[in-house]
């Protein structure tokens, strides 16, 4: 599946202000510098579609592009990033909480795991935190192409074994690279699929 048009509608800081919540929803968050941007701009077929490290401000913001007219894809602000104050931490925290919890048209939230890591507790314990609160996610392990497969299989291994201690059955988990484009057909096909469900 490949997305045709990608249109920016709007950024704010309430998820009440969003658009109306006519159309699914499919949300993208994960850590500061996991490649969220890169990997919404390959689905997108997008060079600048989310804004990069160029133009922090965007990334702390609720960002709704509408996708071929009949779907928003969401790019949520970065968690865990060091540099921001306490008080800029805590907005954001409830700015992302009251959407994720709030937002009754999200149909995925697409969790974004750096793939040259071993699981990262601040990873390990929002993907719980969403699991308590009956999000529906799936999890995308960026930049596969800067390290070797085996060190891919070997960490993803590490993953499930560590999700296995909180969940019954695992949460669907794509591999991605948006420099070789991995993962852009599977991921983009699965949206599709969900989108008509």
């Amino acid at each position: 599946m490949t997305f045709k048009t990608a249109e920016f509608i709007v950024s704010n800081t309430d998820y009440k202000k969003c658009p109306p919540g006519d159309k699914p929803e499919f949300a993208f968050i994960g850590r500061s510098n996991v490649g969220k941007s890169s990997l919404i701009n390959m689905l997108t077929n997008h060079k600048n579609l989310a804004k990069t490290s160029s133009k922090p401000g965007k990334t702390q913001l609720i960002n709704h592009f509408l996708i071929d007219k009949s779907w928003y894809l969401v790019d949520l602000p970065g968690y865990g990033w060091a540099k921001a104050s306490k008080g800029q931490k805590k907005q954001w925290q409830k700015m992302i909480t009251d959407y994720l919890v709030g937002r009754s048209n999200l149909y995925l939230l697409f969790i974004l795991i750096d793939s040259r890591h071993t699981p990262q507790p601040i990873d390990m314990e929002f993907i719980k935190w969403a699991g308590e609160n009956g999000l529906p996610i799936s999890l995308v392990l960026t930049k596969t192409d800067k390290i070797s497969s085996n060190k891919v299989y070997s960490n993803l291994k590490l993953l499930e074994k560590r999700l296995l201690q909180d969940w019954e059955i695992l949460p669907k988990i794509f591999l991605s690279s948006a420099t070789n484009k991995t993962g852009k057909l599977e991921i983009s096909d699965y949206i599709h699929d969900a989108s008509k469900k």
